[in-house]
Order: C-alpha cells, then sequence, then structure tokens
C-alpha cells in the first residue's frame, strides 16, 4: 500500500464516525478541503466512493460501511500499540473520549479526571456531555457512562458511583410558599420541574416507590429541561419540586438550601458505571480511567 493512501484513512475514518467533512476537520484540525482531498483520493484510489454526499448530510455508501468496519478495527490495534509502547516508558498519553450525561461530573467523573490530571499530565480526557444513550462504537467514543440498567450487555462495565437513591427536593422557599406534599397524589398541586427525554422527545414520568412497589409518577410545571444540573440550580432558586439522584444535591440537603420529600417514594439506583468495548480494555489511556475509577469509587 503507497505511503499517501495509508496516511489517508484515518481521516475517512473521522469522516465517518463525526458523519461530516467540516466536523471530521475541525477534530483533525484540518481544513476542510484538506479532508475533501483526502477522501478523494482514497476514492480515486479504491475506485469507489464511500460517502453519498447531499448538501445536508453525508452517510456511508455500501462500499464504505465495509471498509470502516475493518479500518476502525486495525487503526485502535495501531493506537493502542503506540500507547502501550509510550506507556512502557513511564507516559500515558493520547486522547480518551467519553461520552456522559452532564450529572455524571458531579456525581464522580469530577475526581476520576483530577486524579488522572496529576497522575497523567500527558493523557488528555475528552469528555463530550449528552443525555441521550448513544452508540460509542459507531461514534468514536473509547467509553461511555451511564446507569447501568442502560447498558449494553456486551459490554464491559466498571462502577463510577456506589448504588444512590433518586429523590425529589425543593427549597424552603418554595415549601414556605406552596406546602409541602404528603403524598405522591399531592404532586398533582405543585409545580414539578419536568424532564424532557432526548431520545423519544417525551416527557418523563418519575420512577418512585408507593406502597412498596415501583410505580410512575406523571408530574407537571412551568419548567421543563433536558439537564439534571439545570434541574437542581432551579430548586435551588425556588421554582419548584426536582427530580434527582441524591449525590447531586448531598451538599446542599446537608446545608439545609434543599430538603428532601416523601423520602419512602426514592426510587434506588445500581449506580453509574464506565462502559466500552473488552478489546478497549487493553489501552493504557483506558486502563488508567479505570485505575483511577476504582480507586475512587466510594464503598
Amino acid at each position: 500500500m503507497d505511503r499517501d493512501l495509508l496516511a489517508h484513512l484515518p481521516v475517512v475514518v473521522t469522516v465517518a464516525r463525526q458523519k461530516g467533512f467540516a466536523a471530521a476537520a475541525s477534530v483533525l484540525n484540518m481544513s476542510a478541503s484538506a479532508v475533501s482531498h483526502a477522501v478523494k483520493a482514497v476514492e480515486d484510489r479504491l475506485g469507489e466512493p464511500l460517502f453519498a454526499r447531499t448538501t445536508r448530510s453525508v452517510s456511508l455508501t455500501e462500499a464504505g460501511a465495509k471498509l470502516i468496519a475493518t479500518l476502525e478495527s486495525a487503526l485502535d490495534d495501531i493506537g493502542s500499540a503506540v500507547e502501550s509502547l509510550t506507556a512502557a516508558r513511564g507516559s500515558v498519553t493520547g486522547t480518551l473520549r467519553i461520552n456522559a450525561p452532564h450529572s455524571a461530573f458531579a456525581m464522580g467523573l469530577t475526581r476520576v479526571l483530577a486524579r488522572l490530571a496529576w497522575d497523567h499530565p500527558r493523557l488528555v480526557v475528552e469528555v463530550h456531555t449528552n443525555e441521550a444513550f448513544v452508540d460509542i462504537v459507531a461514534q468514536g467514543y473509547d467509553a461511555g457512562i451511564r446507569l447501568g440498567e442502560a447498558v449494553q450487555q456486551d459490554m464491559v462495565t466498571v462502577r463510577l458511583t456506589a448504588p444512590f437513591d433518586v429523590i425529589m427536593v425543593a427549597s424552603p422557599d418554595y415549601l414556605r410558599a406552596k406546602g409541602e406534599p404528603k403524598t405522591l397524589g399531592d404532586l398533582a398541586a405543585h409545580n414539578c420541574i419536568g424532564y424532557r427525554l432526548q431520545s423519544s422527545g417525551s416527557l418523563y414520568e418519575w420512577d418512585v416507590v408507593a406502597d412498596g412497589k415501583d410505580t410512575k409518577a406523571a408530574v407537571a410545571g412551568s419548567a421543563v429541561i433536558t439537564d439534571a444540573t439545570a434541574a437542581r440550580e432551579l430548586a435551588l432558586a425556588g421554582v419548584g419540586i426536582a427530580y434527582l439522584a441524591e449525590p447531586m444535591v448531598r451538599e446542599e440537603l446537608r446545608a439545609g438550601k434543599l430538603k428532601w420529600l416523601l423520602p419512602e417514594a426514592a426510587m434506588r439506583e445500581e449506580g453509574l458505571f464506565v462502559y466500552f468495548p473488552r478489546r478497549a480494555s487493553m489501552a493504557p489511556k483506558m486502563r488508567a480511567f479505570i485505575e483511577a475509577a476504582r480507586e475512587l469509587v466510594p464503598t
């Protein structure tokens, strides 16, 4: 294989992962025209179009999909081999790309990144926040972070947080003005901060416990968000009742800035988990992240 073609292959993979030439150019720190030239060079060499282009979208052709399926694995192996040699000299380098919800930072991700910054200063951890579940392999991420129940079964998982309760909270100001709900039925008379699911577009019904059984509570209010950290801020501002993971508001509860409502209705979750394909665990950058996460998970 000629050297020019080999140099262009990572560009092709990046265009496929980013689903666009401009986005790939930004990731690669190249001009869009240089990216386009690299893709055209590979297409000319293979005699097959790899992408179907329109003014609004870029998608893989059948030939492109077959090539990418082979290239991604090969390039990942090459990257891991290079990183392993570097790690053998005592330094973990490269970029670790993670997809996670915004709330992961408050739940434990910040502690892990702080440890990595001290222990492996040459490692770059790039976190893309997204509340919807994504295919981390197809979108070029090394790992994802989600609730255990949302992780695909063929993925390796490492615990990022201890199990926790998902609870209802409100500020003292709100409760003084509107009163405190005594039952789940009372929520209908309260301003509840809604959560719209990005994956389906539907409003999320709160998972709660009633009479010892798991059930759902349909709520309504003057604010609807797509990010749990926004719900916390709105609750602190006295807007209404928020439904949040207890670790996200632990300090606010201790300080009396928020009050835990209807504790008997709290839903228990198994925790947040880092997940990744089994082969990714061989990369030194992934091993460094796993080690930091395991050391810092609270018991």
